[in-house]
Order: structure tokens, then C-alpha cells, then sequence
């Protein structure tokens, strides 16, 4: 059964007794501190630097209390992973690493023991003991995590700063390990231990992959623990638009699963096929049950897609526990919630997580008479899938494939706010697994054109004679652009909403301005786009000088000023999903005013990039109209020269200017 994001390998019926003992492990901690360390200003590997890594350990222990007992189930264990960091602040921009953000491991574990400290430049040290927050770290549209954060003391260039905290991971489960070696800082020296699962009663495979630097000896192995000790680590650069970054660091990724590993890559994921269709097949079994629940959703009467959406719709009403706000043990136990051990409960039971719910759906729309398949994918949110890597437990995100009229239908109504017929983002042209009896076949995901997904800005704005722009503006966010606010603010009440599509608007524009939501969307139908309505203010927005005044082509245009300005391109350029921009602006002009000069209009097309941009005079107000469609998901580095040749059209495009004639009274002012 697919868990979104990780896939863990369930031991909860297991309370086999370990037959051996081995050597405890004595703990991270902090480590001496040299003289070279606190003289260190500069690192010659790392030049202009503001900060390195001095040294960074990791210890992870899959067999926990198992491998060091012989009385304690697999059940029972304490898996562990124990992190180290030392940093030293080498100027006044790199005091900003002295804000820890650990991130929490979603549906995991659990993280304490954080200990932390700041050595001062001359020796002396100052232990942490200020608050420790979890809150929500936003980093980008649609990357949100949650984390726990603190500030060090007393945090000065030349300073050292070291903690440790210790991830305990959920009993009864043993979750993927992997090794990020690069890390945003240079780093001098790290060391990476694993303490791999072993039990003689459970058959479990285990093997690694290595994407290590040129020259980075492997890993070894000495008395049942994987090390590696690497130095000199350059710090990983990124860059606008690539891909996930975890995707294109230097790993060693650790790999655990109950299938025996093929050569032959084809027969390894035959016979996964065949072991997870077993598994849905059993799920989903309650053929009558979901008979009689599709007789008092559908009419016979109704149409084969009317069908589809009407169960689509039944289905997303349920309650979906995935998207909830993560809870402690208590509430979980207070609450009570009984796991489903099949369709018939979740749909008697009225909830269940998002997979439960996406088979319920795969259930009903069988017993309403359509030919569908299970399909089971990896999302591209932190990495790209490679069949070849035959990595089964990547295949965390599950969805139905319908016939219809003899084409291929992707649904995934376990995705909360994910509107009929349309995939998260990160679900949407990526391959997967399609299920059956004799093992299944590969298939690709639909991909949405452009126009599925679009920003759009309908302005009426007055412009003042001090050159001050205000009105009302409209934005609609459809497709893509809509499912991907609802799910980031789904647990947000109004003033977080209002704040957020606040701040949305602010980035639009490129100068200081004032905007106040006027009326919220509607959050809860995915099937409609998600419409905000704002007053706008812009203060000074037209220079006004004398008997002319110069107002700029486009308003909108702040979040894209400087994207691809470099002049060389490593990583490949990666776009979330294809998507255009379209604004409609209309401008009163103060009375009296004439529009004195209109750039020419601008349309550059480049394949799979387009760009137009126009200024007219309508009945003496000024209409602009600008669109940008950007219809490409992923481009190799060999293409960055032309990509940044149109882009800069799109810059030099939006910094025209439309010349307007103020009337006798103001110029004379």
C-alpha cells in the first residue's frame, strides 16, 4: 500500500528475538576545538565564503535496541540517527547560519536532544539555552516543511557554532537512509555511519547507491557499520529553476526491500507489479458493498463522464486525514481512529488517508462498470524517478487509470483540492507503474498544457497627477496554480490567507506599494479557479516631470526582474509545470492628460516560450495587455543561451515606457 512521500516497510506483526549482540554506540557530541579553528578568517578552498562547515557527523543506527538486546522485538526498537554540525562564521553576511532550521521528519519520528552552543572567537563559550520553535518553513510556491528553529547566542564573525540533536524514528518501521555529502556551505571534514537492519528471521535485501564526487573513496564496511569520512567538500550552488536539489547532490543512497534484487530489471519490477496488484486487489475486494455505495451516488441515466465526476465528487467529500495538521500521539489516541483494513471500511468509516481514499475510488468506479487500473507513481517534488535504479519503495503516490471514449483518464481524488481529471504537479508527466495480474506496464502521466494553468491580472487602476496608481485589481489562479494555493493554505484560517495573497500581489509589483484583500476566494471547490480581489496602491508609480510623465509598460512584472541574469548555466533549467501569465490593465489618466507616445508592440515566440506585450489608447485610457506562456518543463544546459537571450527580451519588453502628456495645470505645477 503506497505512503505519499516516503514509503516505510511495516514490521508492526514482527516480534522476532535478535540472536546476536554487538558494541553500543557512545553518541555525538560536542568535539575539542583547535587553535587553527578559532584563527582560521578565510578557507583558500572556499574563497569569499561566508561561512564553512568545520566538521559534520552522522550516525545512523537501523537496528536500534535489536541489534545490542536479545529480548527486545523488532516491534520495540529504538532506530535512531544522531547529527552533528560545526560552523564557522567567517564574515558579517554568514552570522545568518547562526538561525537553525532542523527540518522534522514528516511521519518518521521525532527529533530532540538538540544541544547547542557559540564559541567566541577568543575561547570562551556560551551554551544555548534560549526557546526552541516548530513552525512552518516556506521556501518556495509549493515547498513548505516543518521545522524546528533557534537562534544562537551571541553569534560574531569569527565565531564557531556546533549543535547536535537526535532524530528517533517511529517503532516498528525501517525508513530509507540516505547521505547528502554536498551541503549549501563548503564543508572541510564529514563522517557518515550506518548501522544497517539486519535480522536473521525477517528476509530483508539491502544495497546502496553511490552519486559521490570524482576521487571520493566508497564506503566500507567494518564490524556490521557503513562509513564513509570525505573532505573538502564544495559547497552546492543553486541556481533559479533547477531541478530538485537533492536530485543533483553528491548521496549515497541506502536502500532496504522485502523484493529480491534483479539483474534483470524487467523481471525485478514484474514481479513488484504482481505483489502490489495482489495487495490492491485484496484492499478493494468489497465488490457488492461498493455496488450498493455507487447506486445512491450515480443515476443509470447519466453519462459515462458524468458518472466519473459524481463518484469523483463523493469521494473528495470524505474526510481526508492526510492533509490534516500534524498531530501529537495523545490526540491520535484521544481520537481513537480505526486503522481501514479495506474499502468497505473507509467508505463506512467516512475517512481514511489519501491512498485509502484514491482506492476507494478505483473500487466504485469498477463496480459502476469501467475498465481501470491502479497505477502507482514517484513524484518529482525531491527527485526523479529511474526505473533502472528498480528503487520499488519510491512509488509512494498511487492513482486510478480510467478508460474513457478510448483515452487514458489520470484521477487522483486522494489528493486533496485536486479538481477531476487533473494530477498534483508533482504527479503530473512522470512514469509509473500500472497494475494487473501479470505484473503490470509502464506508463507516463498526462502532462497539462499552458493554458490549464494561469495567473491572471485584470486591473482598473486610476493614475493620479502626482503619478500615484491606484484601483481595483482581480487575480484568478487556474489549474495547477489554483490546486497549489488551496493545499499550501488549506490549514490557514482567513488572516493567514488574506496575508499571504498579500504578499503574493507585493512581489508582483517592483516598487513599495499598498494592497488590501477585498474579498476572499472560495478555498473549498477545487472545480472552480480561485478568484482574490484586492485594492491596489502604488505610490509614485509615473515620473512626472514637467510636461511629460513616463509610466512603465507592465506593473506585474517584479517577481521575474532577475531570473537567469548569469552568463553560464550548470544544472539543467526546471519549470514545476507549464504555465502562463496573462494581464489585462486599464489606466484612467488624470483629466486633460494625453497619451503622447505608445511602444511598439513586442511578440517573440521561441518554441516552447512566448511572449507578447502591447500598450493602446482606449478612448483616452491606456490598456496593456501582456502575456507570457511558458510550455516547457525541463531544458538541457546547452539550451541556457537562447532561454536567457528571450528572457531578456521579456525584461527589456516590460521596462518600456508609455510617454503621456500631463494637462497645462499640472506641468506648470
Amino acid at each position: 500500500m503506497p505512503a505519499r512521500r516516503c514509503l516505510a516497510v511495516l514490521f508492526c506483526t514482527l516480534m522476532t528475538a535478535v540472536l546476536f549482540v554487538t558494541h553500543a554506540h557512545a553518541g555525538v557530541q560536542f568535539q575539542p576545538v583547535s587553535p587553527e579553528e578559532l584563527k582560521m578568517t578565510s578557507e583558500p578552498m572556499a574563497p569569499g565564503a561566508p561561512a564553512i562547515i568545520l566538521y559534520r557527523e552522522v550516525y545512523r543506527d537501523d537496528c536500534g535496541i535489536t541489534c545490542h538486546s536479545t529480548g527486545i522485538g523488532i516491534s520495540d526498537a529504538d532506530r535512531f540517527e544522531e547529527n552533528y554540525i560545526r560552523i564557522k562564521i567567517l564574515t558579517d553576511a554568514g552570522r545568518r547560519y547562526g538561525n537553525i532550521e532542523i527540518p522534522l521528519p514528516r511521519e518518521t519520528g521525532t527529533i530532540d536532544n538538540i544541544n547547542a552552543r557559540t564559541i567566541r572567537p577568543d575561547g570562551s563559550i556560551v551554551n544555548f539555552t534560549g526557546q526552541i520553535y516548530e513552525k512552518n518553513i516556506v521556501k518556495a510556491k509549493g515547498f513548505e516543511y516543518r521545522a524546528k528553529t533557534f537562534a544562537m547566542p551571541d553569534v560574531q564573525v569569527g565565531s564557531i557554532i556546533e549543535f547536535y540533536y537526535t532524530i528517533n524514528f517511529a517503532k516498528g518501521y525501517i525508513f530509507t537512509s540516505d547521505w547528502i555529502v554536498s551541503q549549501e556551505l563548503f564543508t572541510k571534514k564529514a563522517k557518515f555511519s550506518l548501522r544497517p537492519f539486519h535480522q536473521d528471521y525477517v528476509q530483508m535485501n539491502f544495497r546502496r547507491n553511490e552519486r559521490l564526487p570524482s576521487g571520493t573513496p566508497s564506503p566500507t564496511e567494518k564490524g556490521g557499520i557503513v562509513s564513509l569520512e570525505v573532505s573538502n567538500i564544495a559547497a552546492f550552488q543553486a541556481e533559479d529553476y533547477m531541478p530538485p536539489a537533492d536530485e543533483l547532490k553528491s548521496r549515497v543512497d541506502f536502500i532496504y526491500d522485502f523484493e529480491f534484487f534483479e539483474d534483470d530489471v524487467s523481471k525485478y519490477w514484474k514481479e513488484v507489479g504482481k505483489k502490489r496488484n495482489r495487495e490492491v486487489e485484496t484492499f478493494i475486494g468489497a465488490r457488492g458493498a461498493m455496488e450498493q455505495a455507487v447506486s445512491q451516488i450515480v443515476s443509470p441515466s447519466d453519462e459515462p463522464e458524468v458518472k466519473l465526476r459524481k463518484i469523483y465528487a463523493r469521494v473528495q467529500q470524505l474526510h481526508n486525514t492526510s492533509y490534516e495538521v500534524r498531530k501529537t500521539e495523545q490526540e491520535l489516541k484521544h481520537e481513537n481512529i480505526k486503522p481501514n483494513e479495506n474499502v468497505e471500511l473507509v467508505w463506512k468509516q467516512g475517512y481514511g488517508v489519501g491512498w485509502e481514499l484514491t482506492w476507494l475510488y478505483l473500487a466504485l468506479v469498477r463496480a459502476a462498470g469501467f475498465e481501470a487500473f491502479p497505477v502507482l507513481v514517484a513524484d518529482r517534488r525531491n527527485y526523479f524517478f529511474n526505473p533502472q535504479s528498480m528503487q520499488s519503495h519510491k512509488l509512494g503516490s498511487n492513482l486510478v487509470l480510467v478508460k474513457l471514449n478510448d483515452k487514458d483518464l489520470y484521477l487522483d481524488p486522494g489528493g486533496a483540492f485536486t479538481p477531476f481529471g487533473m494530477l498534483r504537479w508533482d504527479e503530473t508527466g512522470v512514469p509509473g507503474l500500472r497494475l494487473d495480474k501479470d505484473g503490470g506496464s509502464w506508463v507516463q502521466t498526462s502532462l497539462p498544457e499552458s493554458s490549464a494553468s494561469q495567473v491572471v491580472r485584470k486591473a482598473d487602476l486610476k493614475l493620479s497627477p502626482n503619478g500615484d496608481l491606484e484601483g481595483k485589481l482581480v487575480v484568478t489562479f487556474t489549474g495547477l496554480e489554483g490546486l497549489r494555493w488551496r493545499v499550501d493554505e488549506r490549514n490557514d484560517d482567513n488572516a493567514a490567507r488574506k496575508k499571504a495573497l498579500e504578499d503574493e500581489v507585493k512581489s508582483y509589483i517592483p516598487v513599495g506599494s499598498e494592497i488590501e484583500l477585498t474579498k476572499q476566494p472560495d478555498w473549498a471547490n477545487p472545480e472552480v479557479p480561485l478568484v482574490a480581489d484586492f485594492n491596489v496602491k502604488v505610490p509614485e508609480w509615473a515620473a512626472v516631470s514637467g510636461r511629460h510623465a513616463l509610466f512603465p509598460m507592465t506593473i506585474f512584472s517584479g517577481a521575474g526582474k532577475r531570473v537567469f541574469e548569469h552568463n553560464e548555466r550548470v544544472y539543467p533549467i526546471y519549470f514545476q509545470f507549464r504555465s502562463q501569465e496573462l494581464d489585462d490593465i486599464t489606466v484612467e489618466v488624470p483629466a486633460g492628460w494625453q497619451i503622447a507616445g505608445l511602444p511598439k508592440p513586442v511578440n517573440q515566440n521561441v518554441r516552447v516560450f512566448g511572449y507578447t506585450i502591447s500598450a493602446d489608447n482606449s478612448n483616452g485610457a491606456l490598456h496593456l495587455t501582456r502575456k507570457l506562456d511558458i510550455n516547457v518543463l525541463m531544458l538541457e544546459p546547452k539550451y541556457y543561451s537562447p532561454l536567457r537571450s528571450f528572457f531578456q527580451i521579456v525584461k527589456a519588453g516590460d521596462e518600456q515606457q508609455v510617454v503621456l502628456q500631463p494637462g497645462s495645470s499640472t506641468a506648470s505645477n
